[in-house]
């Protein structure tokens, strides 16, 4: 018979974190629709629609150096070059290069007609004037054509490309102020607990100041998503279930931190299996073993634990991911790096470990990582110390200094 229990490492009930995080993309699907996004608010967000280029680009010559625009069968040595205007940026020459002739002309200044080849101003003299050369160049030197870089029709970015700074410098110089992004998911978060209080609140005996609400806040602004802040809810049956009927009824996903587990005040595992659908609630990792994931309504649902580094920790492994894919991104592994570690590390086989570490770079250019000391789940202080999980397999045991170990960048993942 199977018990609903954390407190037992070798649990047919309890998932890998490869077989969790499955799960959680297999139930994931992008969110339906899209907007109309101005360039200044795109950075980040997921192209809905294909671009492709309305004319050439660079859309006319122009040259690739300051120098001056000549007829190459015209170069000689022997023979100056009469200067007969200039072509700057946005201030072309509007006369045709004749023979014997040359206009001076700025990088990205449009060639005049008539000449086919560009001397940089260093390989020339000027005499009033009159041009000398020091050398001659190929027919063609330094001009640059229309359609070099893309062409009238040509495909430029296409659906579910998640938007650079680069891209959208891109899409402006194709004199695109707008694009069709896809619309964001919606999330709903609330923390629970009759010991949390609010930043400005007195502490009382046993209270604590909420702070999972504000890691949260962070992480889904940091992802990039339409988040809704339900506050503080007690513990209590009925204020937790309407919390979260009220949560499934405006988002597309739904996280709470608190009450994951099977206690006696853990309505929110108990909310999930009355409400909705539960996929699973415990995963072989630590921090974060007890991890309620299903479904409300058509709102996906993250029971994560109340601890505040197993929140991160849940957050960056199963639910970010899961975002992501709602956003219409793509979604790969996490990237690990070997690093050796510089200390003895404790670990228990059964679980895979994320211990919080940070990352040195030796004079060889190899990496190193040191512990940040204390792993408990409620040591916040360590997760803004460290740079780094390190990441220990679920078979390992304890580690000796000097091993080679995994890492995780939070670089990464937050």
């Amino acid at each position: 018979m199977q018990t609903d229990t954390c407190d037992t490492d070798f649990d047919a009930l309890v998932l890998t974190e490869e077989q969790a995080r499955e799960r959680v993309l297999t139930a994931s699907t992008p969110v339906a629709g899209s907007e109309r996004c101005p360039l200044t608010a795109a950075l980040g967000r997921v192209l809905a629609a294909p671009i492709a280029a309305p004319f050439d680009v660079p859309p006319h010559r122009n040259s690739a150096m300051d120098g001056y625009a000549l007829r190459a069968s015209d170069q000689s040595p022997d023979t100056p070059l009469r200067i007969v205007g200039r072509s700057f940026a946005g201030h072309p020459f509007d006369a045709p290069v004749r023979a014997g002739e040359c206009v001076q002309i700025m990088t990205g200044a449009v060639v005049p007609a008539g000449a086919d080849t560009v001397v940089q101003q260093e390989l020339t003299t000027v005499d009033g004037n009159a041009l000398h050369l020091q050398r001659t160049l190929k027919q063609g030197a330094n001009i640059r054509h229309p359609g070099e870089d893309l062409r009238r029709g040509q495909s430029v970015l296409e659906p579910g490309r998640l938007l650079t700074a680069a891209d959208l410098g891109l899409l402006a110089s194709l004199g695109l102020g707008e694009v069709d992004v896809l619309r964001l998911p919606r999330v709903a978060f609330f923390s629970t607990g009759d010991e949390l209080r609010g930043i400005g609140e007195t502490l009382g005996e046993g209270d604590i100041y909420d702070s999972n609400r504000y890691i949260l806040h962070a992480l889904l602004q940091r992802i990039g998503v339409d988040s809704v802040d339900l506050g503080r809810i007690p513990d209590r049956r009925d204020a937790v279930y309407a919390a979260l009927d009220d949560a499934s009824a405006q988002a597309d996903v739904i996280i709470t931190t608190g009450g994951a587990s099977v206690g006696a005040a853990d309505y929110v595992a108990h909310a999930l299996r009355d409400l909705g659908e539960a996929e699973f609630w415990k995963i072989a990792i630590k921090p974060g073993r007890p991890l309620n994931f299903g479904r409300i309504g058509a709102a996906l649902f993250f029971g994560l634990p109340g601890n505040p580094v197993s929140v991160m920790a849940t957050f960056a492994l199963f639910a970010a991911p899961c975002l992501r894919r709602l956003r219409g991104e793509s979604v790969r592994p996490y990237r690990r790096l070997h690093a050796t570690t510089r200390d003895a590390l404790k670990k228990t086989p059964g679980r895979t470990d994320f211990q919080r570490g940070i990352l040195h770079t030796e004079p060889d250019g190899s990496l190193s990582v040191s512990s940040t000391g204390l792993q408990g789940s409620h040591v916040l202080s360590s997760m803004s110390q460290a740079d780094c999980f390190i990441r220990l397999p679920r078979e390992a045991g304890p580690v000796a200094a000097g091993s080679t170990v995994d890492v995780v960048p939070f670089a990464d993942l937050f």
